[in-house]
């Protein structure tokens, strides 16, 4: 087992990088990632939700992990998600990794034939052997992939000596808790809870909005650890609103990321289909966004400056939890059901009291660690 320090702090993580064909594009690949390591960051994480995995076949996936690492190695910690549809492919890819030098390997449970907790820990544990000198980390998104983790599984598998933690992206911090007082590292999932998840024992985030606006993550951090409380949580609030800015385009949330970077000078194409590509009227979202991308710390801006608003109101009555996502908005079911809040997004930041406030209607699984 490896210093395990080393995965503390923000990592972001990583886009998939493609051309104007729509191929993975090498170059684009190198160029965030010297963009990111330029801004600081931790480590990076690699080939998960950001990254259109599940787009993308193995040998593309092998190429953007080749040209991360050929940046990144010996700068900082790269977790590549290695998780593919079957244990085989996923073998393969864990394989590649560890041959390459990445720090950890990571993965969802197998997904869309619900398997019993044995056959979970043993797609994990086929993966791991496939990597046997590289740390493992398990990746919990029960939103996504139908089958949470459970204290009886997790302590099924650390007996390998392998895992060292969990990503977690379900939304209750509670279960940050859980698996912190399992003696294992918990890099925290949602980006609207950062502060909580570490305040509830994570060491680290993981997230797919790091990567456009690392600063703000990076300060939320840094005054986290210097017991800035209020100063973070203010920070967290902003970066709240820009996730809901980004959150009310019509076209996927990674493509209206990936509109910002190429605007920073850092192009990463657009999405894979059937994800939605960005139409001319999410123009204003891309234009509007970045000013509130930079490294200043948005406590130091004059007071009355325009905060990022999205244009859906949701009705927050008193003592309002927030825990928003599993219940339909004001009673309405959207066409598709793509309007849910994500749970936990305003959990830290919404303030009991009556009256309306303005948040997103548009799911931002992406945005809640879905990396």
């Amino acid at each position: 087992m490896s210093d395990l320090k080393k995965y503390h702090g923000v990592i972001p993580a990583f886009y998939a990088c493609y051309d104007e064909e729509g191929n993975i594009s090498p170059e684009r690949v190198r160029g965030l990632t010297r963009h990111l390591i330029g801004k600081g960051v931790n480590g990076l994480y690699v080939g998960g939700s950001s990254g259109e995995c599940i787009y993308q076949g193995v040998e593309e996936r092998k190429v953007v992990l080749e040209n991360v690492m050929a940046e990144a190695k010996g700068k900082v910690v790269v977790i590549a998600h290695v998780a593919c549809n079957n244990t085989a492919d996923s073998q393969v890819l864990a394989a590649h990794a560890e041959s390459l030098g990445v720090d950890a390997i990571a993965s969802i449970p197998p997904i869309y034939f619900h398997l019993p907790e044995y056959g979970i820990a043993q797609y994990w544990n086929d993966i791991s052997a496939a990597a046997p000198n590289t740390d493992f980390v398990i990746y919990n998104i029960p939103q996504l992939a139908g089958v949470a983790l459970t204290t009886s599984l997790l302590r099924e598998m650390k007996k390998n000596p392998r895992v060292i933690g969990v990503k977690n992206s379900s939304m209750p911090t509670q279960d940050i808790q859980m698996w912190h007082d399992e003696d294992l590292l918990v890099f925290n999932g949602p980006d609207e809870q950062f502060i909580s998840g570490l305040a509830m024992g994570a060491c680290a985030g993981i997230g797919g909005t790091y990567a456009v606006m690392p600063e703000l993550f990076l300060k939320v951090y840094e005054h986290f650890q210097k017991g800035e409380m209020e100063a973070a949580r203010q920070i967290q609030n902003e970066i709240d609103h820009i996730i809901y800015k980004m959150c009310s385009a019509h076209g996927n949330l990674y493509a209206v990321q990936k509109a910002i970077l190429a605007k920073d000078g850092v192009p990463c194409g657009s999405v894979r289909k059937p994800m939605p590509a960005l139409i001319d009227s999410d123009a204003a979202v891309v234009d509007e966004a970045p000013p509130w991308l930079s490294s200043a710390d948005p406590l130091e801006r004059p007071r009355g400056g325009r905060r990022l608003r999205p244009s859906h109101s949701v009705k927050i009555g008193d003592g309002c939890n927030a825990h928003l996502s599993s219940r339909k908005l004001q009673g309405h079911e959207p066409p598709g059901g793509q309007h849910y809040l994500c749970a936990g997004d305003l959990q830290a930041q919404l303030r009991a009291g009556s009256g309306h406030r303005r948040y997103p209607r548009r799911a931002l699984s992406a945005a809640c660690g879905v990396v």
